[in-house]
């Protein structure tokens, strides 16, 4: 178990020889917070630690498996600040999944930084490229460090004991006595590595799936081909082709050579099944991208920052570059650019009239220029609230046109106009801008010919969209008014309003702002590349009020929704009832974990993570009759039947030894407001390890389509609210029915592996609903 790749790596790799004797390193967390530690790769090669000196008293910093990416100094804001006093070169950034925030070093040298830096990535290479059992492995590689207290290769009783507690399991001492004697084959009083192994195989023994496996094995020891095609068949609801999956899935899991020769699964290979990829709840055949991409961009549900810049909250929370590079690395296709007028006449983007802290526009396109398409090929919008005089704006237009090149969308494609939004398809590699814009789209065709760089005139344009977009909060109130941009107000107390530069409203091309009046006002002076934005109240209400008007009115064209400027805190709305109307933008603020980031999440986990989702075919027909407040037939309910059997490993809450989890499991249905519901099982008492429920919950759903299941794993508390254990959240339409797993995340999207759920799902059709 031990010879895994990290532990071979461990003793060959100069690298990593060097990071287990340990370096002073300077950590590096502000401008004036810039202090030496001394940090040393454990023996494990999973785990690094600190001090404040060589041979001091040494605490964990972060786990190799934490670590997303290592960067060099030159691609952090912070150590490019401090470029004057510590070389780029000797800087290096450590990059962790979730919402951890970045950790900054300074090395004392170049080499001793290329040795980190090269140390780590192979390490986080090494993890990332691992299979099922490698990490399986590697995670009882942990446990066996954790548990074996004096370090010395081998575990007593006592040290399994204390063990057992750490992993979240409460056993009676004479039961767990007799396993770990039977463990101990050398009869040495310890286990030692195979040892600890056996002992784990006989603590995690699964006698719910050995009763599943039994049930349809003829003598109890295999599934023959024809015995796993009738699992797949009956209880899988693998139709057409599961004669050829059943080979094909034999080959892959059955362990034993002999085994695949003679096509049969053995228990363990039926085991590597259920908890692979192939036995997830989520389908594997939605994880790449499966959908018609060639539809018109109104028809996708897209993928939507508020707010990029803030990694913190909306009063005085930090704004980052980092903001921009984690939502595109997340797969993120609509961002938002607060851009203000800024020093030495260099634009700068923050939470206006906060104390947000500002960031250089140029700073902002460069990291989108960078990351724009390395998730996703598909295309990227740049939601520009302009607050800029008319001089700065010259500037955003240059600065997105130099930095962006090529990739920037500035004229129509083909330079013909149009008769609907084009596709993503159509779009690949391209980064669209969305703003105000001076000229309608037909004149821009129109003037394509000439080459002269247009003039700032300060006419009236009829019909034009000079303001900025305004701030969120007041954007209803202004969105009445008649607009007199180039005028200074009699009142005084009122600013002169920027102009609107051409340059800049000639990079916008299919992705107009206009203020939203009504619906009937929109289909009359509006065209299909115009688009609004709308606050989350005023969306709610016309869901509420108009809400088949609403789905129609997004057929056509764009919609982005945002969230209430009362929501200081960075908080979420739930994006589901604006799903539900077809809207295509609904921002969020990506930087706030919760159920709402956890549905978002869920949503656009399919489609290859490209950030475009297709809507239902009844969202995307310009006459369709759907309203999500009162929807009616052709739709027929159905009936999901949720039979939650046992979890497996599931992580402590409370970090204290003595604590163990008392877990139940909640599911949670989030769709058509008819269809919203959440039951949850009884609880387990002191079993976060292998808890059994074997409990069943119904539900009644009315539109699928429009269907996300959460599953939430909490730790009973009756004196508090229960505690977050893990979640996985995901489309109806992307359920498997069956025995599957449920691998849970964290709060912060994280796999919490090897945790997870073992249930089985069933969808019938409801009998009683009218045809």
């Amino acid at each position: 178990m031990m010879a895994s790749l990290i532990q071979d790596r461990l003793t060959t790799d100069q690298d990593l020889l060097l990071m287990q004797e340990g370096m002073l390193i300077r950590k590096v967390r502000s401008k004036s917070w810039k202090k030496l530690r001394y940090f040393r790769l454990q023996n494990d090669g999973m785990t690094v630690w600190h001090a404040r000196q060589a041979g001091g008293s040494e605490k964990p910093t972060f786990s190799i498996s934490d670590v997303e990416t290592v960067r060099k100094g030159h691609d952090s804001e912070l150590l490019r600040s401090l470029a004057e006093e510590f070389p780029l070169e000797q800087g290096f950034t450590v990059v962790f999944h979730g919402r951890r925030s970045n950790l900054d070093l300074v090395a004392n040298s170049v080499e001793e930084a290329q040795t980190w830096m090269q140390g780590l990535q192979l390490l986080v290479d090494l993890v990332t490229s691992m299979d099922q059992q490698e990490q399986l492995d590697q995670w009882l590689s942990d446990w066996f460090q954790r548990g074996d207290k004096n370090q010395d290769g081998r575990m007593s009783f006592g040290e399994v004991q204390r063990l057992l507690h750490l992993m979240n399991v409460e056993m009676d001492q004479e039961y767990a006595f007799n396993l770990f004697q039977t463990a101990d084959i050398s009869q040495s009083g310890t286990l030692e590595g195979e040892e600890f192994v056996q002992f784990y195989k006989a603590l995690t023994k699964r006698n719910e799936v050995q009763e599943l496996f039994e049930n349809f094995s003829a003598d109890g020891q295999k599934l023959t081909l024809l015995e796993f095609v009738d699992f797949l068949q009956g209880e899988q609801k693998e139709k057409d082709n599961a004669p050829d999956l059943a080979l094909e899935l034999i080959n892959r899991y059955e362990p034993s050579d002999s085994g695949k020769l003679r096509h049969v699964l053995s228990l363990d290979g039926f085991l590597s099944y259920l908890c692979s990829k192939d036995g997830d709840i989520f389908n594997p055949a939605c994880l790449p991208i499966y959908q018609d991409m060639t539809q018109p961009l109104s028809h996708y549900f897209i993928n939507s920052s508020h707010n990029t810049y803030l990694v913190g909250d909306q009063l005085c929370g930090q704004s980052s570059v980092e903001g921009y590079i984690r939502a595109l690395k997340r797969g993120c296709r609509c961002v938002e650019v607060d851009v203000w007028d800024g020093p030495s006449g260099e634009p700068v983007v923050y939470h206006g009239h906060t104390l947000t802290s500002r960031i250089p526009f140029k700073d902002v396109v460069a990291a989108v220029a960078q990351y724009a398409f390395q998730t996703s090929d598909y295309p990227l919008i740049l939601s520009l609230e302009n607050h800029c005089s008319w001089e700065q704006q010259q500037t955003l237009a240059q600065h997105l046109t130099e930095i962006l090149g090529e990739q920037l969308l500035s004229t129509p494609l083909d330079g013909l106009l149009p008769t609907q939004l084009p596709s993503p398809e159509q779009l690949r590699g391209k980064i669209l801008l969305k703003g105000k814009k001076l000229e309608t789209l037909e004149e821009d065709v129109e003037d394509e010919d000439e080459e002269e760089e247009p003039e700032c005139d300060l006419e009236l344009q009829q019909g034009s969209e000079l303001e900025p977009e305004p701030e969120p909060q007041e954007q209803e109130q202004e969105q009445e008014q008649e607009q007199e941009p180039f005028l200074r107000s009699k009142d005084k107390k009122k600013k002169l309003k920027p102009i609107l530069c051409p340059a800049l409203s000639a990079l916008v091309v299919y992705l107009k702002s206009v203020p939203f009046h009504t619906f009937s006002h929109s289909r009359e002076n509006y065209h299909f590349y115009e688009t609004s934005s709308f606050s989350e109240s005023k969306a709610r209400n016309l869901v509420k009020e108009a809400g088949n008007e609403f789905v129609q009115h997004n057929t056509w064209q764009l919609s982005r929704v945002y969230p209430s400027g009362l929501r200081t805190d960075s908080s979420n709305y739930n994006p589901q009832e604006l799903w539900n109307a077809g809207c295509q933008m609904v921002a969020m603020n990506m930087q706030t974990a919760g159920l709402e980031m956890d549905i978002c999440d869920g949503l656009f986990r399919q489609n290859g993570v490209c950030g475009y989702v297709l809507k239902p075919d009844f969202l995307r027909d310009a006459q369709t009759s759907f309203n999500p407040e009162r929807p009616i037939s052709p739709y027929k309910a159905q009936i999901l039947l949720v039979q939650v059997i046992s979890g497996q490993q599931l992580p402590k809450v409370n970090t204290k030894e003595k604590c163990i989890v008392d877990p139940l499991v909640k599911v949670e249905i989030f769709g058509i407001h008819a269809d919203t519901a959440r039951q949850e099982t009884n609880y387990v008492e002191n079993n976060g390890f292998n808890p059994y429920w074997g409990q069943t919950l119904s539900f009644r759903v009315l539109v699928p389509e429009l269907t996300m299941l959460r599953f939430v794993v909490k730790d009973y508390d009756w004196k508090s609210r229960n505690e977050f254990i893990g979640q996985f959240t995901l489309p109806w339409t992307c359920m498997q029915q069956g025995y599957r797993h449920i691998h849970l995340l964290s709060r912060d999207g994280i796999s919490l592996h090897p945790a997870s759920i073992f249930v089985y799902i069933s969808i019938q059709e409801d009998l009683e609903t009218e045809s």
